[in-house]
């Protein structure tokens, strides 16, 4: 099992773009680990909301919808220096295989960045497999 890693740190109202095309149409990725850390823990306040899509994303808000077919995960962190407390809340979409580039956003609800790190799995997929990743691709990104 192959396994590659992405980490940043994303500056709020921006994307960043993991690239993963241009390789063999019959690897395809999948999201096995999606974590996040403020890059000032026990700060003044923060509430970070991430999220991954499988493409490029015009606005950069702190809306989560699930029933968006180009979401592939969506993270929530939250904290503050007065409660000594973190919440957060990572969910990801592990079923969904993409082969083409993602792309990351995050908004706070102040303007603090937001530490990512993200673990893909290379999936090797049969022909059948790799025409529907790439159909569903083709539908998205119209």
């Amino acid at each position: 099992m192959t396994i590659k890693t992405f980490r940043g740190l994303l500056p709020t109202g921006e994307q960043h773009r993991i690239y993963l095309s241009g390789g063999d149409s019959s690897t395809g990725y999948r999201i096995v680990k999606f974590e996040v850390i403020a890059e000032t823990p026990g700060s003044t306040g923060y509430e970070h909301v991430l999220k991954i899509y499988k493409t490029s994303q015009a606005v950069i808000d702190g809306t989560i919808d699930f029933g968006n077919d180009s979401l592939l995960g969506a993270a929530y962190l939250e904290g503050n220096n007065s409660s000594n407390y973190t919440d957060s809340l990572v969910i990801v979409f592990d079923r969904e295989v993409v082969n083409q580039d993602i792309f990351i956003t995050q908004k706070d609800s102040g303007s603090e960045p937001c530490n990512y790190y993200i673990e893909l799995e290379e999936v090797k997929m049969s022909d059948a497999e790799a025409a529907n990743v790439n159909f569903v691709a083709a539908l998205v990104h119209t």
